[in-house]
């Protein structure tokens, strides 16, 4: 046991890094698309919405459209490990999300079931390190059985760090911090006058993370849905037009690249030097008109996931 525990640790501190992280083309209309790790976010998180939709848009069940959005979603935890991102994090299921239909949920509980199972082995292979952030106790028990064991036999991983909101809302975790505490402060063991942002930070289900570098959110809509409220202060934004289940690594390294351009000042005038994701040869993205046409979303709808999708439910 110990030996394999070193055998991991070592592999997880000697993995080599890619010089540049790419994409190959579908066909060849379609340009190679490179970008150095050293413009990469540490912490993305994302918002995987438009399921739904995208099964209606088919004709086919929502049911069908969270099954699909599981594909993305391996595709993209992937993704993130090979290209060595720090922490992903991704909202699955809201608190809100309680409200859809007995039908609804009950599929998005069979598939984040059906996920950990089959999926379990091969991201502690890769070392990732699995943490639930929402009320795990407020999940059935087949669900919050297979959480707990996914985030226990994950807990001493040092690679990718993959952080599911489930059960997740931003203002509940925002008030379970000041709860918590609140009852220091009433038991004596803290002085009120010493909280400060650090210590807050300590009390959310983030505790240990980098703030948000990057928040990407498919399907076309342009909010947070009460998602990671304290972590996205500083985040930059993009948002993508394709729904979830059309989200690739093409896609996502559109979105880096986005993100790798920005200049980031965080309060300041400005940069010392203007950021630039071109310290690699790029070729540009084919132009609009060669791309597939979607139809613009017509429902103000975010669907819940474990494929994927976002959470707020007016």
């Amino acid at each position: 046991m110990f030996f394999d525990k070193l055998s991991k640790l070592l592999n997880d501190v000697f993995k080599p890094k890619p010089k540049y992280i790419t994409v190959t083309p579908v066909s060849s209309a379609e340009p190679t698309q490179m970008l150095p790790p050293s413009k990469l976010p540490r912490h993305v998180a994302i918002i995987m919405d438009g399921n739904g939709r995208w099964a209606q848009k088919r004709g086919m069940p929502r049911s069908a459209g969270h099954a699909a959005g599981t594909e993305a979603l391996r595709e993209i935890i992937r993704a993130s490990d090979d290209w060595g991102i720090e922490a992903l994090s991704l909202y699955a299921f809201s608190t809100e999300n309680w409200s859809r239909s007995k039908e609804e949920v009950g599929a998005l509980m069979g598939l984040l079931l059906k996920y950990f199972t089959s999926e379990i082995d091969e991201l502690d292979a890769k070392h990732v390190k699995i943490t639930i952030l929402g009320d795990v106790d407020g999940m059935p028990q087949p669900q919050r059985e297979a959480l707990i064991n996914a985030m226990a036999r994950t807990k001493a991983n040092t690679g990718l760090k993959l952080n599911i909101a489930l059960n997740y809302g931003g203002r509940a975790e925002l008030v379970r911090a000041a709860k918590a505490l609140a009852r220091k402060a009433k038991n004596g063991e803290l002085d009120p006058e010493a909280i400060d942002e650090a210590m807050f930070a300590g009390e959310l289900y983030t505790a240990g993370l980098p703030d948000v570098d990057l928040l990407i959110r498919t399907s076309g809509e342009l909010r947070t849905s009460n998602f990671l409220p304290w972590q996205l202060v500083y985040a930059e934004m993009v948002f993508d037009d394709c729904y979830w289940p059309e989200f690739d690594r093409t896609h996502y390294l559109k979105c880096l690249r986005a993100y790798a351009e920005r200049d980031r000042r965080f309060g300041g005038a400005e940069a010392t030097e203007p950021a630039k994701a071109e310290e690699a040869p790029v070729q540009h993205e084919p132009a609009a008109a060669e791309k597939p046409a979607r139809e613009e979303p017509t429902e103000d709808v975010e669907e819940p996931v474990v494929s994927a999708e976002d959470a707020e439910e007016a």
